[in-house]
């Protein structure tokens, strides 16, 4: 296979509604220069203006995927190499440790967890939320099955999130 043959790799970037979302396309440029395609799942309550999706379909050249496709519609995207969340909120971690997947976004956190698809994660929880004895509990689940965690953010303003960052985490 030569170079040219290669197909490029792709990435699911999965975004969960906190006001950090805002600044998702960031994550995404930061991928792309590092030569990944890129296709967004959106948690239903991220697309109720948490980020701008017209500008995130516009950047990636995408819909950003929230629910589910009916059936014999083809999938809009390939399969994954690699998965980040960010922001990913306290709600997220915990269903998704759970085993919940009510959702697209995390019916998708599930499977890729049973794939040994790379996951790198941005959590954006609340120190209060924190604390919650759930919340470290999903944390050391998801850990086993090989998820990565970068530093988390409280979502403060002025708090810096480490968008770029999460990228090192699945490469």
């Amino acid at each position: 296979m030569t170079e040219q043959d290669e197909k490029p790799p792709f990435l699911y970037v999965v975004v969960c509604a906190a006001g950090i979302a805002a600044d998702v396309g960031r994550l995404i440029t930061a991928a792309q220069e590092r030569h990944w395609h890129v296709g967004v799942i959106a948690t239903p309550l991220a697309m109720n203006g948490f980020f701008d999706t017209a500008a995130v379909e516009a950047q990636t050249g995408r819909p950003i995927r929230s629910a589910w496709r009916r059936p014999g519609d083809p999938r809009p995207f390939p399969q994954p190499d690699a998965v980040v969340v960010a922001p990913a909120t306290f709600n997220t971690i915990n269903k998704w440790a759970a085993g919940i997947a009510d959702t697209l976004a995390l019916a998708t956190l599930c499977e890729v967890s049973g794939l040994g698809v790379p996951v790198g994660v941005l959590p954006c929880v609340a120190d209060a939320l924190a604390a919650h004895p759930a919340y470290q509990e999903s944390l050391i689940r998801l850990r086993g099955t090989g998820v990565r965690f970068g530093y988390p953010s409280s979502g403060a303003p002025g708090e810096e999130f480490g968008w770029e960052r999460v990228l090192d985490l699945i490469e």
